[in-house]
């Protein structure tokens, strides 16, 4: 069997975290699998994978192998679909990262279109809103909203989405509804927070035609935009999230926004991805359906 062949095994295995889950996906017998991998490991000299009854579980060598045996793969991948017609036809393995307030409202109820259009593409869909380095985990692109850090990825913006601010006819029966930014001291405020700081992220309104970034101090805080509209549902204070998010519990009269335009704020939405020369068929594939599926999707949330 040929050393990039074991690597996509292992590389399996490593994901899976089972012998039998990977021989299932890979449409190999068991024997197979495990054969593979420990002629892998007698030719690198190391035990990459520590085997239990119920798991396999990367080894401290198995973890640094695995990262780079996924950024060979991706690069073989690069190279083999370089030329030839796999624009017209892309398959492989496609890794997209995609913030909790995007996945299930925007890009989870178009997969199908995309499965439809291009069956030979695998899709491994990460939804997650912290942030990750695409070249350790191996993710060909993601979505984000708000400004960009400096990275060297590229990053391009292709929607902006509306941000609102609400919060539960229940909580605002309590502690009254607020008109201003001066009235926010008197509220309870669920804040955002990304990263392994815990720093909250900053509310923004729009003043006189700019965009003003306020700190609230609020009593709780949440790393996922969920979590975040869960509490407000709970009748625990004010959140700041994108509309689509809760686009239906507000026409359900579930939240009530507040602060009327003040709070309409526009929050860029771009895709990055790694600064290559050259983009696998099947990520080029994706970001384009991503930039049109986003234009038909333009409306009171995005724009």
């Amino acid at each position: 069997m040929g050393f990039i062949r074991q690597l996509q095994i292992f590389v399996t295995v490593a994901e899976m975290g089972n012998f039998t889950r990977a021989a299932d996906t890979l449409h190999m017998a068991r024997p197979g699998i495990t054969k593979a991998i420990g002629e892998l490991e007698k030719s690198v000299g190391v035990r990459l994978l520590q085997r239990t009854t119920r798991r396999t579980n990367l080894t401290g060598e198995g973890e640094a192998f695995y990262t780079k045996a996924t950024e060979l793969l991706r690069e073989v991948e690069v190279t083999q679909n370089l030329f030839g017609g796999s624009k017209e036809r892309p398959s492989g393995r496609l890794r997209i990262d995609i913030p909790v307030a995007l996945a299930k409202s925007l890009v989870i109820p178009e997969l199908p279109k995309f499965r439809q259009l291009y069956p030979d593409i695998s899709v491994i869909l990460g939804v997650n809103d912290q942030p990750i380095d695409l070249i350790a985990n191996s993710v060909d692109c993601v979505l984000r909203l708000g400004e960009l850090p400096i990275s060297s990825m590229i990053g391009r913006k292709i929607a902006t989405v509306k941000m609102v601010i609400c919060a539960s006819p229940e909580y605002l029966d309590r502690q009254g509804t607020p008109s201003s930014l001066e009235d926010l001291k008197d509220h309870m405020t669920i804040n955002y927070f990304s990263g392994q700081k815990h720093t909250p992220l900053s509310w923004h309104f729009s003043h006189n035609g700019n965009v003003e970034e306020v700190m609230l101090p609020g009593a709780l805080m949440a790393n996922d935009a969920e979590a975040v509209v869960a509490c407000a549902l709970n009748h625990m204070g004010l959140i700041q999230v994108p509309g689509i998010l809760v686009s239906e519990v507000l026409s359900q009269g579930k939240l009530v926004r507040v602060l009327g335009e003040i709070s309409d704020v526009d929050f860029p939405l771009s895709i990055m991805y790694p600064n290559r020369q050259y983009l696998a068929p099947q990520v080029r594939t994706f970001i384009d359906w991503m930039i049109k599926t986003t234009d038909s999707q333009k409306g009171l949330w995005i724009r």
